[in-house]
């Protein structure tokens, strides 16, 4: 491989690391004592969207009496209106969307190969959510944690090996 070629890879690997230790520290201020419990790659008719990455207290079995936050690492891009449709689409198909399609809207960005968000529960009514490090907003609205939540963790996700592998069983 040309030596040019290597110093690229080498800094793209490095700008990853970066990003991923960026979104860490975001997790651990947002979420004292949370440890990675899993992790998954979500596919849709086998190609790989995001991979998801479970944070709980001391790396504990997900309780939902008690924050956590998931982040996910985008492998393409997503624009922010497909990123709201098809959080509402699930919302609605787990049990009727709740009127948050502003919030959302507000909260959720076009996403790249290689961006992340954070999404830290504080209470049964908030999320914080973090685009690539950044603070972006709070969705809230009662119950939501555990709607929201549900889409990726819930007992009829779409996909029940992705869910077991995120939530580390």
């Amino acid at each position: 491989m040309p030596r040019f070629m290597h110093n690229c890879l080498s800094a793209l690997g490095l700008a990853v690391a970066l990003a991923g230790a960026v979104q860490a520290s975001v997790i651990e201020r947002a979420l004292p004592g949370a440890e990675l419990r899993g992790e998954s790659t979500f596919r849709f008719v086998g190609v790989p969207l995001y991979k998801a990455r479970l944070f709980t207290h001391g790396g504990a079995p997900l309780d939902w009496s008690r924050d956590f936050a998931l982040e996910l690492t985008y492998l393409r891009y997503l624009s922010g209106a497909d990123l709201v449709e098809s959080t509402l689409r699930e919302l609605e198909r787990l049990g009727g969307a709740p009127p948050v399609r502003g919030q959302l809207e507000r909260c959720f960005r076009d996403v790249r190969r290689g961006d992340s968000y954070a999404a830290v529960s504080k209470g049964p009514d908030r999320i914080g959510f973090w685009n690539n490090g950044q603070r972006v907003c709070t969705l809230s609205h009662p119950g939501i944690k555990g709607r929201f939540m549900a889409i990726f963790l819930g007992p009829d996700t779409r996909s029940a090996s992705f869910t077991r592998r995120l939530k580390g069983e």
